[in-house]
């Protein structure tokens, strides 16, 4: 059997005060004919990213509203996780090689799970999220010679405007017979993507998670000093998993260049891995050794006692916070730097771009002289930071809360309940 992640207990009536009565109500009033569906969200880690820092909060909610609700996590090894991590490089648009065995390999792991999945019974939804377990529902088909019972979601979190050819061909198939598909942008639905319904859907950040609660300014300043930071001190602060994509390189670059107009300034880089990331490890070592005697660097590696309350407290004392992300599919953690007030500067790119109204909630930014200038402007002048921060916060508030997110799920959920009929489908061959 798969193995089932426990989450803690949650009442949606705790984010009342965030979003009102009206909004908690109309979420009742969606559940109401969804009350008692068995739903699965399968998902590739219990932590580590992002998918699985909104399932924490999702789930919990979604039972709180009566579904029944479980989330499980794929039976994997190295050998697997490093097939996923190319597929997922090559979805992105990186240039990867998926050879014939890697390929036997992705399917293998497929088909082991598909097989654990079989002895679960039947689910009125399946939501299966990204390209590593994506091959369960095909498989599923071709052992049963049936179609499964329930609907049967693939909720994709990368940025697909531009993959790598070869790997779409590779997974499209396996993708294409779900009766729909979930992507944080419109951009990202792939132009030959025939069959699913489509809905653009950007996940959400939970307000209430030890990682986005107020903390109290001697709480903040305790974790500063603990980690080595002076609080005294301004600093730039950038948090993502250790991964290629995030360009720790670029940023430290960046701070090089500021560091000549003010030379106090201290850099904290913090992030681990997902369970699911055989790079992370890696990347992290690389960016030690690339910031080696390049001025007050501070580099944190998430799974050596930097946890939620330290990341909170960076992100409320930081000066600046920077995503400078080559791909990005949407960046909880600009969400999360917006929703404490922070003033925020990221690349232009994927669903950063949502997030941040230029000059409204935040800085767009490309060129590497655009970067210097922007974070020299805020370090300059606290008082723009400020209200930066003040309308960032108000944007999450509307658009980039969990409630939010669970409502386009029941929405969802219900739209394709209404439509759905059970049909047999044919099988496509392997390629």
């Amino acid at each position: 059997m798969t193995e089932s992640v426990l989450t803690h207990k949650r009442s949606l009536s705790e984010y009342t005060f965030l979003v009102g009565e009206e909004y908690v109500d109309e979420l009742r009033e969606l559940a109401k004919p969804l009350r008692g569906a068995r739903v699965l969200h399968l998902s590739a880690t219990a932590g580590g990213g992002g998918v699985a820092e909104t399932l924490r909060a999702l789930v919990p909610l979604m039972c709180d509203l009566g579904l029944n609700v479980e989330w499980r996590i794929l039976q994997g090894a190295d050998e697997f996780y490093k097939v996923t991590k190319a597929i997922h490089n090559g979805l992105q648009g990186m240039s990867v090689q998926l050879k014939s065995d890697m390929k036997k390999t992705w399917l293998k792991y497929n088909s082991l799970n598909a097989d654990l999945l079989n002895s679960n019974g039947a689910y009125d939804f399946v939501v299966v999220h990204d390209p590593q377990p994506a091959g369960v529902l095909w498989l599923l088909r071709k052992r049963n010679g049936y179609r499964n019972l329930g609907i049967w979601i693939w909720r994709c979190h990368l940025d697909l405007s531009t993959p790598q050819h070869s790997i779409w061909q590779f997974l499209k198939p396996y993708v294409e017979i779900y009766d729909a598909a979930m992507f944080t942008r419109r951009q990202y639905f792939p132009k030959d993507f025939r069959g699913p319904q489509c809905f653009e859907v950007p996940p959400g950040i939970d307000p209430l998670s030890i990682k986005n609660r107020l903390l109290d300014d001697e709480e903040v300043h305790s974790i500063l000093l603990r980690c080595g930071v002076d609080p005294s001190r301004p600093f730039i602060f950038k948090l993502s998993r250790f991964d290629p994509w995030k360009d720790f390189q670029g940023v430290i670059d960046v701070y090089g260049l500021l560091r000549k107009e003010f030379p106090n300034l201290q850099l904290v880089l913090a992030g681990g891995g997902a369970g699911d990331d055989p790079e992370a490890w890696a990347c992290y070592q690389r960016t030690v050794e690339y910031a080696c005697d390049k001025g007050d660097i501070h580099i944190l590696w998430g799974q050596n006692g930097v946890g939620s309350p330290e990341l909170n407290a960076f992100h409320q004392a930081a000066s600046v916070v920077v995503q400078k992300s080559i791909r990005e599919g949407f960046g909880l953690v600009v969400a999360e730097a917006l929703w404490k007030g922070c003033p925020v500067v990221a690349s232009d790119v994927g669903g950063i771009a949502i997030q941040i109204l230029h000059r409204e909630t935040g800085y767009l930014v490309r060129s590497v002289d655009e970067w210097v200038e922007t974070i020299a402007y805020l370090l300059r002048h606290s008082d723009a930071a400020g209200r930066l921060g003040s309308a960032g916060r108000r944007l999450v508030q509307e658009k980039f809360l969990i409630t939010r997110y669970l409502r386009d799920y029941l929405k969802i959920f219900t739209l394709l309940s209404r439509s759905h009929t059970e049909v047999l489908l044919s099988v496509p061959k392997v390629a």
